[in-house]
């Protein structure tokens, strides 16, 4: 990589400053200290020692550790950051954590790429969440653990569940209503189609409707106290598939299309009797070791 310009003798310090700012601009991974010796060769240690801590100070610059080395990384000042008064380990901490996004990241991972140890780990934690720098967030994946991550972030929904969790919990009625009120929407569509002119192939592709008008239906509603996108009700349709109460097809545009369809016939009694699942019953006969006079399966099934 060519070298920034090199100062001449007795440059003031907000040249050498400007000089380290541009050279960490240039390295996003970041910067050691002898990088900027190598690329500042006409400027005393002393000198961009003490700008390199004005420029931590100020916030231009945050250090971090990679393999117990050191490196200085440019931070944008128009990106929220650690408040200015915070330590070094703070700082690293603070970076991991902000890597992580809005899936956040364990403890244990944390620890790991600091190279802290618990009691040093859990300090900085406690101030972080002190400052409101960072928050935890309890994960549906596992209930005793909890991720951390920015704390303006809002947390992935593969870490609180989405839609269908509250504090860890699964709402299932919140489900089946949603679902029952899908299936509604589906029927109420193939009644409309049926009344129109046309015949029953036309019917057919009148009653098809997209997951964006099952939300839109949904959302008129007003049955959720939470925000749902077209993605939650496309999985609650699913449900009334996998219920063999709709179909799904895709349309020529890649987009899924449901269908109310009605479930299977009910089973006759008999087949729901131990009789219609024996797996020996061509063998009953009037008489014999196979017949219904003796055969306790039936007489227990009578008995209930």
């Amino acid at each position: 990589m060519s070298k920034i310009k090199e100062p001449e003798v007795g440059t003031s310090g907000s040249s050498v400053e400007s000089q380290i700012t541009a050279l960490a601009q240039s390295k996003p991974e970041g910067i050691s200290n002898e990088d900027i010796q190598s690329n500042l060769l006409n400027v005393t240690a002393e000198t961009w020692t003490k700008s390199v801590n004005k420029l931590l100070k100020s916030g231009l610059l945050e250090l971090f550790k990679v393999n117990n080395k050191l490196l200085y990384k440019y931070k944008d000042p128009s990106k929220k950051t650690v408040n200015k008064g915070s330590d070094n380990e703070e700082k690293v901490v603070y970076r991991i954590i902000e890597e992580a996004g809005n899936k956040g990241i364990w403890i244990r991972d944390i620890r790991f790429k600091s190279n802290l140890n618990m009691t040093q780990l859990n300090k900085v934690l406690k101030s972080l969440e002190a400052k409101k720098a960072i928050k935890a967030v309890k994960s549906v994946s596992a209930s005793k653990k909890k991720v951390y991550m920015l704390y303006d972030l809002e947390p992935d929904s593969s870490v609180t569940g989405g839609a269908w969790y509250q504090d860890q919990d699964f709402e299932s009625e919140f489900v089946d209503v949603l679902n029952q009120q899908c299936q509604r929407f589906l029927v109420q569509k193939q009644e409309e189609a049926q009344k129109l002119w046309g015949g029953p192939l036309i019917a057919r592709n009148r009653s098809y409707v997209s997951a964006k008008d099952v939300h839109k239906f949904i959302s008129e509603l007003g049955i959720s106290k939470v925000a749902l996108n077209v993605q939650d009700i496309e999985s609650i349709l699913y449900t009334v598939v996998l219920d063999n109460n709709a179909e799904r097809i895709v349309s020529p545009s890649g987009e899924f299309l449901y269908r109310a369809i009605k479930s299977f016939l009910p089973s006759p009694g008999l087949v729901k009797s131990t009789c219609g699942i024996c797996p020996i019953s061509h063998r009953c006969a009037d008489s014999g070791f196979v017949n219904a006079k003796v055969c306790t399966y039936l007489t227990d099934w009578l008995n209930e």
